[in-house]
């Protein structure tokens, strides 16, 4: 929205960046057809401007060609009543399901930002497109999928169109950033981290070697241990980190990840009871002395089993207050 903001500033242009994000989606709404439960189809917002030339430059064929990499259903657009019915083998005016609904408004953007690199006039307004998070309800494999066509389109549209790329999914992160660097060309990946004050955000580069969240997040964690600033929410992401590790692992529960430490048992039980409760990360509190020292002690006993490289994320930084 900041940067929605911001382009409003610039004097005689009324718009000039794509957003992919949940207001996108909202563009799009079912009617399920309660009284006889069978023509249903989603409707089309046709006053968005982000429709403009849809229904001039038929968008089937772009449309389709990407869904077919994604999903096994087929649809039909009817430009005059501004709808798109579903089907699937023999089955018409199926409803699909959320997960392939966001797929399929993932690849209708995907082919308006063809038609946008390609110079199709009902997008020349367009300089810039601003993407939020578009594998929200897929897993890791379409994840790859969607980052790997992303980064070929925007290599397609160097020099065109400028991209803003923002997301939580590790994964999407780095499979974006591996791809993008394969071909020479101008672009930077930042890690948003809080500053030290609460009205406060440092962006960290991080070069040519993304990290993954939990990278990140055992990065703070560390951090805060050296400072003694630890609030009980900070059992909870160690927790977080264990089980993803354990899963990685093929682990069958978090505590085999310091099977063996001395201690065990007592780290075991602290963690499940210090990342639950009155110890939840929506209530946070300092810990007393000795609960800092049982975390640094578990953190460190995970550390010294699992070397970690982790990055120093407040180097190098530059920070604006009030600033997203």
């Amino acid at each position: 929205m900041a940067f929605k903001e911001q382009g409003k500033k610039k004097p005689g242009i009324e718009r000039d960046t794509l957003y992919f994000n949940a207001f996108t989606e909202d563009l799009f709404h079912w009617d399920n057809d309660l009284a006889g439960d069978s023509q249903r189809h989603l409707k089309i917002n046709s006053d968005s401007r982000f429709f403009l030339g849809f229904k001039e430059l038929a968008l089937e064929e772009r449309i389709f060609a990407y869904l077919e990499r994604y999903a096994d259903f087929d649809f039909k657009i009817d430009y005059e009543h501004w709808t798109i019915t579903f089907s699937r083998s023999d089955m018409d005016h199926i409803k699909i399901s959320r997960g392939e609904e966001n797929i399929f408004i993932w690849c209708i953007f995907l082919a308006i930002c063809e038609l946008t690199i390609d110079g199709a006039e009902a997008y020349d307004w367009v300089r810039f497109l601003y993407i939020d998070d578009p594998i929200s309800s897929l897993d890791d494999n379409n994840a790859i999928a969607v980052a790997s066509d992303l980064a070929q389109l925007l290599k397609r549209g160097r020099g065109r169109v400028k991209t803003v790329i923002s997301t939580h999914h590790g994964l999407f992160f780095n499979v974006m950033c591996n791809e993008l660097k394969k071909s020479p060309h101008s672009h930077k990946q930042y890690f948003l981290h809080r500053g030290s004050t609460p009205d406060s955000y440092t962006l960290q580069a991080t070069d040519d070697t993304p990290f993954f969240h939990h990278v990140a997040m055992l990065s703070e964690l560390q951090q805060a241990a050296q400072s003694g600033r630890l609030y009980t929410h900070h059992f909870n992401m160690l927790r977080g980190i264990l089980e993803k590790t354990a899963t990685f692992f093929g682990f069958d529960d978090f505590s085999a990840c310091i099977h063996g430490v001395d201690d065990e048992v007592l780290y075991a039980r602290a963690l499940n009871l210090l990342s639950h409760g009155k110890y939840s990360v929506y209530e946070p509190r300092e810990m007393v002395g000795d609960t800092k020292e049982l975390f640094r002690r578990i953190l460190n006993a995970f550390l010294d089993r699992y070397r970690f490289e982790l990055p120093e994320l407040t180097a190098q930084t530059t920070s604006s207050p009030n600033t997203p």
